[in-house]
């Protein structure tokens, strides 16, 4: 048996992410303390508007509502809140998403449906990272099929790392499964899908993290310390945070690379409102800085939430330009819920301000 072989099988037999995660439930956030009664509100508007707005079938209308993408990334804000798909006002809309993900899985292990863009692997990597995170907390018979579903799902992310590709490519990911090039915002999304299950028990190896770092690292520009989406500073503005978030949840955390990244966000954050990719960035900068802390987190989450709260629309919905109300509300509670600390990706190390 060849070693990719071998890979796949421990990939493929990788044990029941049965397990509940025991979620951090530390004293609140002292930044966040002083906003929570604006930002809690601001949120459950959201997701009221979100559960409002689904289909009997789990998926959303407009842009890529009916991928896996978007039901995922609903499914994780409202778990980011700490709501629950086994009681709560909202199980009945955490597990309809559940349910359109793994009615949409492919043989070959893809998650695919609909109008995902571009290739399916984006909305492929954010369904995956959906199922860790919501494995071990969901019914006996989704646990069941979640543990059928999820190894499939990793191995394809795996093998699609393994496509042969140049060396600016290697350890990336892009749209396609056979994709020969890579990208670091699909990328980002593949290594934090392999990181949660490995946190949840899945045998992912270790070198399929260490590829994507690797990856990652390549893109970062040594000098001002930003991330490119295809090079070192193209997209720069919207793609550093994701590059300081990859880094940190990796075992690079307060290391010269992220505080580097880190002191770019903050010197480019104030440029994001009304320009390109805007939601997208404000969400990896609220969770690559909340991971870092101290001064960093201090500064930006005040803005954040004073800028964003105006930009919340009546009916409770935040709008992307590229990819429309759903995504952007579900990303924007996913950056505004972060010091709840409930997705265990995001999950950071509590002395972070005492250093």
């Amino acid at each position: 048996m060849n070693r990719l072989s071998m890979i796949k099988t421990q990939v493929l037999a990788a044990i029941a992410l049965t397990t509940s995660f025991v979620v951090a439930q530390g004293p609140a956030d002292e930044v966040f303390a002083a906003w929570q009664e604006r930002v809690d509100p601001a949120v459950e508007r959201a997701l009221d508007a979100l559960a409002r707005v689904q289909r009997d079938d789990g998926s959303f209308p407009e842009r890529y509502g009916d991928s896996t993408g978007i039901p995922a990334l609903v499914g994780m804000a409202f778990l980011s809140k700490g709501h629950l798909p086994t009681e709560g006002p909202y199980a009945e809309a955490i597990n309809r998403s559940l349910d359109f993900v793994l009615a949409n899985q492919r043989d070959d292990g893809l998650f695919e449906k609909g109008n995902a863009g571009s290739g399916p692997m984006y909305a492929h990597n954010i369904a995956t990272l959906f199922l860790s995170e919501a494995s071990g907390m969901v019914d006996p018979d989704r646990q069941s099929r979640i543990n059928r579903a999820l190894p499939k799902a990793l191995a394809l992310i795996y093998r699609a790392q393994q496509v042969n590709k140049s060396e600016n490519h290697r350890g990336g990911w892009r749209y396609h499964p056979g994709s020969r090039d890579s990208d670091t915002s699909c990328s980002g999304w593949a290594l934090m899908a392999l990181r949660s299950a490995k946190l949840n028990g899945a045998a992912v190896p270790d070198k399929a993290i260490e590829d994507a770092v690797a990856y990652l690292e390549r893109h970062q520009d040594p000098k001002t310390g930003s991330f490119g989406y295809t090079g070192r500073s193209d997209h720069a503005k919207s793609l550093t945070g994701m590059g300081l978030l990859c880094l940190e949840l990796c075992g690079r955390h307060g290391t010269d690379e992220t505080k580097l990244a880190a002191d770019y966000v903050m010197k480019t954050y104030r440029g994001l409102p009304d320009s390109q990719f805007e939601i997208y960035g404000i969400y990896y900068n609220a969770q690559g800085l909340f991971q870092l802390g101290g001064n960093y987190w201090s500064e930006f989450a005040p803005w954040m939430y004073e800028t964003y709260l105006e930009k919340q629309k009546p009916d409770g919905f935040w709008d992307s330009r590229e990819a429309g109300k759903i995504y952007g509300t579900s990303m924007m509670v996913l950056a505004f819920t972060v010091p709840h600390r409930q997705l265990p990706i995001y999950q950071r190390d509590e002395t972070v301000d005492e250093e």
